[in-house]
C-alpha cells in the first residue's frame, strides 16, 4: 500500500522532523519505504532520508506492506502532519 504525499515545511524535509519521522516509523515491525524523483531508502534510516533531499512542494511517496500497511500510513501521515511537514 502507498500514499503521495506533498511537503509543505518551507525548510523541506529537514533534520529534526526527518529524524522523528524516522523515530516513528522505526515503531512498526514492518519495510516502510519513502520515495522522492525515482529514488526509495528505507524510513526507518535517517541517513537515508536526508539524502533524499526533499525540498518544499516536492512530492513523496511512502510505501509499505502487510496486514497493518493502511493503519501505519494513517500513523505516519498523521505524524508528518503533527511536524508540519504537510498541511
Amino acid at each position: 500500500m502507498k500514499k503521495t504525499l506533498t511537503i509543505t515545511d518551507e525548510a523541506g524535509m529537514h533534520a529534526r522532523p526527518a529524524s522523528k519521522l524516522v523515530q516513528a516509523a522505526s515503531q512498526y515491525d514492518a519495510d516502510i519505504t519513502i520515495s522522492y524523483k525515482g529514488k526509495s531508502v528505507d524510513l526507518k534510516s535517517v541517513m537515508g532520508v536526508m539524502s533524499l533531499g526533499v525540498p518544499q512542494k516536492g512530492e513523496i511517496t511512502i510505501e509499505t506492506d502487510g496486514d497493518k500497511a493502511g493503519d501505519i500510513l494513517k500513523k505516519l501521515e498523521d505524524k508528518m502532519r503533527e511536524l508540519a511537514l504537510i498541511d
